[in-house]
C-alpha cells in the first residue's frame, strides 16, 4: 500500500492510497498541475523527491567523485551539507541566484546524478567487501558479487536502447556502439542524443533516490520516443517498488498505458485551491475517456477514421464539438451509450451520427432515444451528391447552366441506381433481420423457455415477407424519379469518386474539392447546402447555447 497527500477544497491535506506504486496526474495545459506537484512535495519533502519538467541535459566530460553522504545531500536539497532534517529542498529549486520557484526553476543536477551513481556503487563495493573479510575470517564462504547500482543502470539502459551500450567507468561515460558494416565506435555520454541523455538522467535518479521515497516526475514524456517512454517507466516502476511514482502530464495515451495507475484530473487551478477528481471506471476507452475530460466540449462521436471523409466533413460542420471517428457504426453507438452512462461526463453533452445505411424507420427512432442519429442520405458519402452540393459545386466553377448537374443525377439514378437495385435489396434485407436478431429479447429464466423463445422468432422472420417488402421499397424509389430518395436508399460508397469527369476534374478529386471549399471563404455556401441532410436534433453554432 503507498500513500500520497492531495488538497481538499480548504487546501488541507487528504491522505490517499494506492495499491499500484505509479499514479499518474493529469490535466490541460494551465491546470496547475505542475502547481499541485509542487504542493505535494512540500506536504512530506523529506519522502519526497520531485525532478521538474525544466532540467538541464548538460554534463561534463569527468563526473566529480564525491562522498555517498555529499553525493546524496546534493541530489536531493541541491547542497553537500545538510545541518538539520527539516532544512527543506529550497537550494535544490535556485537556479543562477535568482528567486526560488518551485515549477519553473531549471534542474540543473544532471552531474549531481551521475556523482551519486558513482558514490552509491563506490559504497555498495565497500560494503560487499567488508562482508566478504568477515565472512573469510569466520572461514566461512562469501556470496557472489551482488548486482551493483550501475549494474542495474546498464541492464535498463540495454532494455531501452538495445543498439547501444552505455559505459560508466573512469570517472566518464562514454556510450559504444557498432555501425551496420562497420567497425565497434563510441562517443561520449555529453555528446549523447537528447533522448538518450535524458534516459540516463532520469534512469540515475530513480536508482540513487534511497528507499521508501514519493517521486514526482513532471512531463516524464519530454524527449522521449513514446515506445520508449513507456518502456523506461514501466523498468524503474519494477526496479524501484518500495517507492511510488507519481507522474505529472497531459499525455493521454502515456496515461492510458498505465493501466492500473490509478488517475487523477486536474480540472482547474485558481492560484489558490484546485478542482481534481479521480478519473472513474467507464465502459469508454480511459484515453478516450482522458481526452474528453481535458477537452469539455460537446462530443460527437461518428464513423471512419481520422483520415476518412466523415471525421474532415463533421469536423468542418460541427466546429463547436470534438468529433471523434470511431471507425464502425458499433462504436459509435457503444461509446455514445457509454459516455451517456458515465456520471463524470454528465455535464459533457454527447452525441452519436451515423450513416443511414438499409436501417428501417423503427430503427432510427430506436437510436434516438440514446442521442444517435442518422442522415438523410444512405452514406456519409452521399452527402457530396446531394443535389445542393451540386449546385454549390457548379457555382463555385461558375459554369453557364446546370445541365452538368443534369448529367450527374441521370449517371447516380439511370446508370448506377437501376443497374444495382437487385443487389441493394438483398442487402438491405439482410440488414434488417440482423438487425431483429440482435434486439431480440430471448434470455429466458431456463433453457427451454430460451428454445422457445427463439423458435418463436424464426417463425416471425420471413425472408419471403421482407424480400417483397423491400422490393417494393425501393422500386417505388426508382419508379419516383426522386433524385433525393435515390442518395437515401443507394449505398455505394464509390458512388462519389465516380461524378468528377462531369465538372472536367478527375473522378477522386471532387471529394476533396468540395473539403476544401469548407476550408475557405466558400464554406457557408458548402455547409447550408449540407443542413438538410444533418439531424436537427444535433445542435450546431449558435444553437447549442
Amino acid at each position: 500500500m503507498y500513500t500520497y497527500m492531495l488538497p481538499d477544497q480548504a487546501n488541507n491535506s487528504i491522505v490517499k492510497n494506492t495499491n499500484n506504486n505509479a499514479l499518474i496526474i493529469i490535466g490541460a495545459n494551465g491546470s496547475g498541475k505542475s502547481k499541485l506537484g509542487a504542493w505535494i512535495e512540500q506536504q512530506n519533502p523529506e519522502n519526497t523527491h520531485r525532478i521538474g519538467a525544466q532540467r538541464s541535459l548538460i554534463f561534463g566530460d569527468y563526473i566529480q567523485q564525491k562522498s555517498y553522504e555529499q553525493s546524496t545531500n546534493l541530489l536531493l536539497y541541491g547542497k553537500e551539507k545538510v545541518t538539520s532534517v527539516g532544512e527543506g529542498h529550497d537550494q535544490r529549486w535556485q537556479w543562477d541566484g535568482s528567486k526560488y520557484n518551485y515549477t519553473s526553476s531549471m534542474l540543473n543536477d544532471y552531474e549531481h546524478v551521475l556523482s551519486a551513481i558513482l558514490a552509491l556503487r563506490a559504497k555498495q563495493q565497500d560494503e560487499y567487501i567488508k562482508e566478504c573479510k568477515k565472512l573469510e575470517q569466520e572461514e566461512k564462504q562469501h556470496n557472489n558479487v551482488p548486482e551493483m547500482v550501475d549494474d542495474t543502470l546498464l541492464r535498463i539502459w540495454k532494455s531501452i536502447f538495445p543498439h547501444r551500450e552505455i559505459d560508466i567507468s573512469d570517472g566518464k561515460v562514454m556510450v559504444n556502439f557498432e555501425p551496420v558494416n562497420g567497425q565497434k565506435k563510441n562517443y561520449k555520454g555529453r555528446d549523447m542524443s537528447d533522448g538518450e541523455r535524458v534516459a540516463l538522467y532520469l534512469i540515475a535518479q530513480a536508482l540513487c533516490i534511497p528507499k521508501n521515497k514519493t517521486i514526482i516526475i513532471d512531463e516524464p514524456e519530454i524527449h522521449l520516443h513514446r515506445s520508449i517512454m513507456n518502456r523506461l517507466w514501466t523498468a524503474l516502476e519494477k526496479e524501484r517498488t518500495d517507492c511510488l511514482f507519481i507522474y505529472i502530464t497531459h499525455d493521454t495515451q502515456f496515461a492510458a498505458n498505465h493501466r492500473q495507475a490509478k488517475k487523477i484530473w486536474v480540472k482547474s487551478f485558481d492560484g489558490q485551491k484546485w478542482d481534481w477528481e479521480e478519473v472513474q471506471d467507464t465502459e469508454l476507452p480511459e484515453q478516450l475517456l482522458l481526452n474528453i475530460l481535458g477537452n469539455r466540449k460537446p462530443v460527437l462521436f461518428v464513423e471512419g477514421e481520422a483520415d476518412s471523409y466523415d471525421t474532415k466533413l463533421y469536423t468542418e460542420v460541427f466546429k463547436q464539438y470534438y468529433v471523434v471517428p470511431c471507425g464502425g457504426c458499433s462504436s459509435v453507438i457503444a461509446w455514445t451509450k457509454a459516455m451517456n452512462k458515465t456520471s463524470q461526463l454528465h455535464e459533457v453533452k454527447c452525441y452519436g451520427l451515423i450513416d443511414r445505411d438499409y436501417r428501417s424507420d423503427y430503427e432510427i427512432e430506436k437510436y434516438k432515444e440514446d442521442n444517435i442519429y442518422t442522415l438523410g442520405v444512405a452514406e456519409v458519402e452521399n452527402l457530396f451528391l446531394v443535389p445542393e452540393v451540386l449546385e454549390a459545386v457548379n457555382e463555385i466553377m461558375a459554369f453557364p447552366d446546370d445541365s452538368k448537374i443534369v448529367q450527374v443525377k441521370k449517371y447516380i439514378m439511370v446508370d448506377r441506381f437501376k443497374n444495382q437495385i437487385n443487389r441493394q435489396i438483398c442487402e438491405s434485407v439482410v440488414a434488417e433481420l440482423k438487425y431483429m436478431l440482435a434486439s431480440a429479447e430471448i434470455s429466458k429464466k431456463d433453457e427451454t423457455e430460451a428454445k422457445e423463445a427463439l423458435d418463436a422468432l424464426f417463425i416471425s422472420i420471413s425472408y419471403e415477407n421482407k424480400k417483397q417488402q423491400h422490393t417494393e421499397k425501393f422500386q417505388a424509389v426508382l419508379d419516383s424519379d426522386d433524385y433525393k430518395q435515390v442518395l437515401a436508399v443507394f449505398n455505394c460508397k464509390a458512388l462519389s469518386t465516380s461524378i468528377g469527369h462531369f465538372f472536367g476534374m478527375k473522378d477522386n478529386e471532387y471529394c476533396d474539392f468540395v473539403l476544401r471549399q469548407l476550408l475557405s471563404k466558400n464554406a457557408d455556401k458548402i455547409i447550408d447546402a449540407l443542413s438538410g441532410y444533418i439531424p436537427s436534433e444535433i445542435p450546431r453554432d449558435s444553437e447549442e447555447e
